[in-house]
């Protein structure tokens, strides 16, 4: 049996953190089985949110939110964790898969939001009290933050792992790559607290099976780090693929260098994979999510299922 119930969003507005807290302290309320912790701070000290269900040996997490502009990903999750919550409660199937059983099997671990800052940067701007302020002005000069995907000090989450890292550097310098809106690594790997979090989390989670990781967009599967294929990570992408309808992706250029999943691949041999959610130009609209969560939804709940 489907839920019956759905999320509200009363009002057509991008999520940013405030709304993102609203609804945790909303599922506290109402779901007692459902635990939650923080796993870091962001540069502005914003704690980063996790969220678990199940109480299974195998584990996998789920991640939105590296980019600001890509905030639709922390409602898709939100979307999925109150699905799974009904659904246990009235033990109810998603597809085919049972939501009792996999809660029984596995622990689901969501990361709605990585990189708070970022989003509430992208919505709302920035302010003159912000600490970071004069910096910011340096490399956005415009004030305009509407494109901004980076963290509060401008250094884009998803090229800041250990994964091609320094040869990803030199690529940078070649096409003129600072600090700023998007695309620009870091100083060095995990030199950002906010994957700094994940990667920790990552490696002291007891038997991690699989990670996913939520873009916008494109409609794709991507995987994996160059020719670094953790065995079995070809057939979960065609069935990945097969229940959403989205094309696989190997990866390429400039965006094939210094992401989680790039990261887990190859130095956790952990079977990754990045899902460009809809399509469309970013920031998507957020009319647009029931849509996309429609078309991603048995992916979600199948994920544990396939590793």
């Amino acid at each position: 049996m489907e839920s019956q119930k759905r999320m509200k969003f009363p009002n057509p507005t991008p999520f940013d953190y405030q709304q993102l807290t609203e609804k945790i302290i909303s599922f506290e309320k109402r779901y007692p089985f459902l635990r939650y912790q923080y796993i870091g701070t962001s540069i502005l000290g914003k704690g980063i949110p996790a969220l678990t269900l199940g109480n299974g040996h195998r584990s996998v997490i789920y991640v939105g939110a590296h980019h600001g502009m890509e905030w639709l990903t922390s409602v898709l999750l939100i979307q999925f964790i109150e699905d799974f919550c009904n659904l246990y409660e009235s033990g109810g199937l998603a597809g085919k898969t049972s939501v009792r059983a996999v809660f029984s099997t596995h622990t689901i671990t969501v990361i709605p939001m990585l990189n708070p800052d970022g989003v509430d940067y992208q919505i709302h701007g920035i302010d003159s009290d912000n600490p970071l302020f004069e910096r910011l002005k340096r490399s956005n000069p415009s004030m305009d933050f509407s494109n901004w995907q980076a963290n509060a000090r401008g250094v884009d989450l998803n090229h800041n792992y250990d994964a091609g890292f320094w040869e990803y550097k030199i690529l940078e310098k070649e096409n003129d790559i600072k600090e700023g809106a998007t695309r620009y690594s870091g100083e060095s790997p995990e030199s950002e607290p906010e994957v700094a979090a994940i990667c920790n989390l990552i490696r002291f989670q007891k038997d991690l099976r699989g990670v996913m990781t939520l873009h916008t967009q494109g409609e794709e599967i991507c995987y994996p780090f160059h020719s670094t294929v953790p065995k079995g990570a070809h057939a979960i992408a065609r069935h990945l693929s097969l229940l959403t309808g989205y094309t696989i992706n190997t990866g390429n250029g400039l965006s094939s260098y210094g992401g989680l999943s790039d990261w887990c691949n190859q130095k956790m041999s952990i079977p990754s994979f990045t899902i460009e959610c809809g399509k469309g130009k970013n920031p998507l609209p957020i009319h647009a999510m029931p849509g996309i969560y429609t078309n991603l939804k048995n992916a979600f709940f199948a994920f544990p299922t396939l590793l």
